[in-house]
C-alpha cells in the first residue's frame, strides 16, 4: 500500500481525501502545517506528497524548494483557481504536477496513480539506449549524458526528454506529449509540458552550433535537433 503525505490546512479537505484515497487503497498520513509537513518529508518515506501552496508556517513554494534539495519525493500541488504564477513557479521548482482547487477527487486519484506510474517505471533492460544531438539517454538507469558529462534532471524531465529523443528531428505535438508522459488529454490550459520542457531546454543547454537542442514549433509542439541538420 503506497503511502501518501497530505500537507494542506483545510482540514474538512484532507478528511475527505483520507477517506476517498484510503479506499482506493493508498495509506495516507495529514499534516496541517508547513514545518512539520517538511519535517516528515525529510525524515519519512512516503511515495508521493501533495502539497498545499498556502500553509501556515512556511508556505508549499518554500517546502518545494527543501525537497528538491534532499529527495525526489513525487510532488502534486494544490493551488487556488486563478494562481497561474504560483502554478507555474511550482513547475519550475519542480512540482511533477498540479491541481487547482476546487477539483475532483476523481481527477486527483488519476493525476496519483499516472505520476505513481512514470516515477515506478522500471524499463526492460533490452530497451535501447536512445543518442542523438549529443544527448545520451539510458532508459534502464534512467541516466542522462551530454557530451558524455552526467546531467541531473527530475523524473518528469527524463520523460519528457525520452519522447523527444524516440522522435528526433521531428516534430512532437504537445496533444501527443500529454498523453505519453501525462497520461491525459491535452487541454490549452495545462502549463506543465511548456514549463517542464523550458527547464530541460536549460539544463540541456545549446548545441555547438549555438541553436536550442530543443526548438518550439508555434502552436504545435516541440523538436529535438539533431546536430548536422
Amino acid at each position: 500500500m503506497d503511502r501518501l503525505l497530505i500537507i494542506d490546512d483545510d482540514k474538512k479537505l484532507c478528511d475527505l481525501l483520507v477517506e476517498f484515497l484510503g479506499s482506493e487503497g493508498f495509506a495516507c498520513q495529514v499534516e496541517n502545517e508547513g514545518t512539520s509537513g517538511e519535517k516528515r518529508i525529510l525524515e519519512e518515506d512516503f511515495a508521493l506528497v501533495i502539497l498545499d501552496i498556502m500553509l501556515p508556517g512556511k508556505s508549499g513554494l518554500e517546502i518545494l524548494q527543501s525537497i528538491r534539495r534532499n529527495t525526489d519525493v513525487p510532488v502534486l500541488m494544490l493551488t487556488a483557481r486563478g494562481e497561474e504564477n504560483d502554478r507555474i513557479e511550482g513547475l519550475e521548482l519542480g512540482s511533477d504536477d498540479y491541481l487547482a482547487k476546487p477539483f475532483n477527487p476523481r481527477e486527483l486519484l488519476a493525476r496519483i496513480r499516472a505520476i505513481l506510474r512514470r516515477f515506478n517505471n522500471d524499463p526492460p533492460p533490452e530497451k535501447a539506449v536512445l543518442e542523438a544531438g549529443g544527448i545520451k539517454l539510458d532508459p534502464f538507469s534512467r541516466s542522462v549524458y551530454i557530451d558524455g558529462n552526467s546531467l541531473k534532471i527530475t523524473s518528469l524531465e527524463f520523460d519528457f526528454l525520452e519522447a523527444l529523443m524516440k522522435r528526433a528531428g521531428e516534430t512532437v505535438p504537445r496533444e501527443l506529449l500529454s498523453r505519453e508522459v501525462l497520461e491525459r488529454e491535452f487541454s490549452p490550459l495545462d502549463r506543465p509540458i511548456d514549463v517542464h520542457i523550458a527547464q530541460l531546454r536549460k539544463k540541456l543547454g545549446p548545441m555547438p552550433n549555438g541553436e536550442p537542442r530543443i526548438k518550439t514549433v508555434r502552436g504545435v509542439g516541440y523538436i529535438l535537433g539533431v546536430e548536422g541538420a
